[in-house]
């Protein structure tokens, strides 16, 4: 448990005071009663009796306790529904994912594993798809439809090259569209369509509306969405990952990474030629590192589908530190009550 007004906790100095003036106040009182009989005196000083005479005061100290502690605004890691609410699958569909190291092969268990990913994922989450390859597309717009998901897993198509900037840019793009993002200057650079600019300066691509002006975050700080990133090889082509990383980071959102095969590659048949393929662990891992999620390894079909697992756990019930302020002070009140409660009961009087 951690504080945010820490400074706020030697306020809890005043409760070994109360307590020893409490036990002052016991060994100077002395309070002179008559009885009828002696059965009354020695019901009165049962030690049943002896007891219930300090349990009002007590609760009254943990009451004290507890509102002292609420000043310093304590917090916890509790458990708590997720504040993601949409998901985007960026999935690597280069012709490496052909390679047979993963039985049956790359893209039939990255495709199973996505499938089962979405079909658990809590009906209240969106979900969408990119692919990439040579560039990326969107080939699911974020819904909550998990046939229309599984239809848009299925109908994965093989390609060249490997662009997983590509991938996480327009994944982000499909995650803010209302911030407009120059998706051919960010994926196929400034240059993209310079032997055709008459028809890029047509009526409708110059009278776009004006773009809001974009304000970096904190990274990781965005809760309500993230993107998770499945690649088997490594950069062909397209933007530099890191550089889209930094991108996601400074829109808060995190890319989590899957390094998908066996740790020593696999071999993959293109164009008659068999070439080893192996992912880049360390970008993968520093896509992950820039944005504040978590790089995995998915050695087989089964790790695959145990960290899909993971992470739909993760979107439903997350982990955080929460100010749990309100909690102690409730529960000051609860005893406060409860010792005034107990006192007038059993003595007629309130502590």
């Amino acid at each position: 448990m951690s504080f945010v007004w820490p400074q706020y906790l030697w306020l809890l100095l005043v409760v070994p005071v109360l307590v020893a003036a409490y036990v002052a106040l016991l060994r100077r009182k002395k309070i002179a009663v008559r009885y009828a009989n002696l059965g009354m005196v020695k019901a009165a000083m049962s030690p049943t009796q002896r007891f219930r005479r300090h349990v009002p005061p007590l609760l009254f100290l943990l009451a004290i306790v507890g509102a002292l502690i609420a000043v310093a605004r304590p917090s916890a890691i509790v458990t708590l529904p997720s504040d993601a609410r949409t998901i985007i699958l960026a999935m690597d569909v280069s012709l490496s994912m052909r390679a047979t190291d993963i039985d049956p092969n790359r893209i039939v268990a990255a495709q199973n594993a996505a499938k089962a990913f979405v079909t658990e994922l809590p009906q209240d989450i969106r979900a969408g798809i990119v692919t990439f390859a040579g560039t990326a597309s969107v080939v699911q717009p974020p819904t909550q439809n998990r046939e229309d998901l599984i239809a848009a897993i299925d109908r994965f198509q093989l390609q060249r090259h490997t662009a997983i900037g590509s991938g996480i840019i327009v994944a982000l793009a499909t995650l803010f569209p209302e911030e407009g993002i120059d998706l051919e200057s960010a994926v196929f650079g400034n240059n993209f369509g310079s032997r055709d600019n008459s028809r890029r300066n047509t009526p409708d691509r110059t009278q776009k509306a004006e773009k809001k002006p974009f304000k970096a975050v904190p990274a990781g700080s965005y809760t309500s969405a993230a993107i998770i990133l499945l690649t088997d090889g490594r950069r062909t082509t397209g933007p530099d990952p890191l550089d889209a990383a930094r991108m996601a980071a400074d829109h808060g959102v995190r890319v989590f990474t899957v390094g998908f095969g066996s740790a020593a590659g696999g071999a993959v048949d293109i164009d008659g030629m068999s070439i080893y393929m192996r992912f880049d662990e360390e970008t993968l891992k520093g896509i992950a590192g820039l944005t504040q999620a978590e790089y995995f390894h998915a050695g087989s079909a089964g790790d695959l589908k145990k960290i899909y697992e993971g992470l739909n756990v993760r979107f439903a019930l997350e982990r955080k530190e929460t100010e749990i302020t309100a909690l102690f002070t409730a529960v000051a009140a609860l005893l406060a009550v409860a010792s005034a409660t107990l006192s007038l009961l059993w003595f007629n009087r309130i502590v």
